[in-house]
């Protein structure tokens, strides 16, 4: 690989490129690279495949309903104007008509409060539904701060893939390990992970001074990147099939994945 290359492999012009951030100037020469180098093409592959298993690992279901209630409720409850300004006359004549003019007076009054009682109530619903709108938009940002955080953690050059296939007992079996020794993470993507009967279950552990050392049970929840805990000098990987809750020993009998890490 040339320096050319090399120079524009570590400018991080790729990455901007694939997350959309990039100028109209530096998109043409993004393509360019790609079109005209195997290994800026196959570099950006890499990309978009990381960025791929990140937001699958991280989907998020959008808010159903909210926007819509929101501008219909602003579009058919118009806002009411009221005049409160009032005349003051002496009337000495008419009586009557004075009485009939204050009860109509009166009639109208409680009708524009009720209006605007039912109106506030109506808004108080909307600027709820705006808070929990307000809400979900916090959350799915930090949502998105972590798919770049995990993004990112994948294409560290300092972080190691480990594919583990299942053997005789789970053929099926497939996880994928992600290792950042220098930043001391651990990440897991389980990719398919076949069905045990309900008092069983699967368990990873890593091999440590002779000891094997639990990082936790995987469930078909787990069908997502996530992290677990990194053990330093860990020497392998192994995953195991454990009574339902997990064990406090690995069962190395009943192995169904195993990775060496060195």
């Amino acid at each position: 690989m040339n320096a050319k290359i090399t120079t524009f492999l570590n400018s991080g012009l790729l990455e901007k490129y694939l997350l959309g951030d990039t100028t109209s100037e530096q998109t043409e020469i993004v393509e360019s690279y790609i079109s005209k180098y195997p290994e800026v093409q196959n570099e950006y592959n890499t990309l978009q495949y990381n960025l791929e298993i990140v937001t699958r690992s991280n989907a998020v279901e959008v808010p159903k309903n909210i926007l819509s209630n929101i501008l219909d409720e602003l579009d058919e409850k118009p806002v009411i104007k009221m005049n409160t300004s009032v005349r003051y006359k002496k009337w000495y004549k008419f009586s009557v008509a004075a009485s009939i003019a204050a009860f109509i007076f009166a009639g109208t009054s409680y009708l524009f409060y009720n209006q605007n009682q039912r109106l506030n109530e109506e808004n108080q619903v909307v600027v709820d539904e705006i808070f929990d709108l307000r809400s979900d938009i916090e959350a799915n940002n930090k949502k998105l701060d972590n798919i770049m955080q995990q993004f990112m953690e994948l294409n560290d050059p300092n972080t190691y893939k480990y594919i583990m296939q299942g053997n005789s007992r789970s053929k099926n079996f497939k996880t994928v390990a992600y290792i950042n020794p220098k930043e001391k993470t651990s990440m897991i993507d389980v990719v398919s992970l076949p069905d045990l009967p309900e008092d069983q279950c699967y368990q990873i552990w890593a091999e440590l001074q002779g000891k094997m050392v639990s990082l936790g049970i995987l469930t078909e929840t787990d069908r997502q990147l996530r992290a677990i805990p990194y053990t330093e000098n860990a020497l392998a990987l192994n995953i195991t099939i454990e009574p339902k809750g997990g064990n406090t020993r690995a069962s190395l009998d009943r192995s169904v994945a195993e990775i060496d890490l060195h």
